[in-house]
């Protein structure tokens, strides 16, 4: 019997690269793991309007950096830096609050911008998640998801699932619309994948999204 397996840990070390860098001298892993875990879980719920399109963690001895993508960098920037240095108070915050100390390392904020928000599945999910929200019709925004994402020249395959109470039906059911090619088995297929919920006053809908972008070969792979 296959298990499914998560497509980004499926080719990490392949075409794929770790979320969270780390080089630790003489500290608990521990405490490094549960403070990127705080930091992760609070800035999903933090930025989760301005359509964050990743997060990454690197650690050196001297610097903690936060690596925020996202397709409204405007936004999260503010005027002359603002947001970042709010954003930046606030993580230190939770952590002390959490008791995660980042003994002699800077802690830096850095914003990316996402160029394409079509082709990045948690963006993908997150309109979904806020059409959902809106009381729109599943169905139409799955179509209008597919197509739009699809419109993208990179973009060769998407694939949406909704699980739930879908259109606030008794019985939870899941749903699925597929277009283009999806090859999950091939690991040095382009696949990214995201996860996402839609709070309804019913209960949540959970949405996956994969989306296809090609191969990737050794030739092209920016080290």
């Amino acid at each position: 019997m296959s298990h499914t397996v998560h497509p980004y840990s499926h080719r990490l070390g392949i075409i794929r690269d770790w979320k969270s860098r780390w080089f630790l001298v003489d500290r608990s892993y521990r405490t490094a793991l549960k403070g990127d875990l705080i930091i992760r879980e609070f800035l999903q719920k933090e930025l989760r309007a301005n359509y964050i399109g990743g997060l990454d963690i690197e650690r050196s001895q001297k610097i903690f950096r936060v690596i925020i993508k996202t397709s409204r960098p405007g936004m999260l920037i503010g005027k002359s830096g603002d947001g970042v240095v709010k954003l930046r108070e606030k993580i230190l915050k939770i952590l002390r609050k959490n008791k995660v100390e980042v003994k002699g390392q800077e802690l830096k904020v850095d914003i990316e911008e996402v160029r394409s928000p079509e082709s990045n599945a948690a963006i993908a999910a997150m309109m979904v998640a806020e059409s959902l929200e809106k009381r729109l019709p599943f169905r139409r925004v799955m179509k209008q998801t597919i197509e739009k994402v699809m419109a993208n020249r990179e973009v060769k395959g998407i694939r949406v699932r909704l699980g739930g109470r879908l259109g606030g039906a008794e019985i939870a059911r899941t749903e699925e619309l597929k277009k283009g090619q999806i090859p999950l088995q091939t690991l040095r297929a382009d696949i990214d994948f995201a996860r996402e919920k839609a709070h309804m006053t019913y209960g949540d809908i959970g949405i996956k999204v994969w989306i296809y972008k090609g191969e990737i070969f050794k030739k092209d792979q920016t080290k």
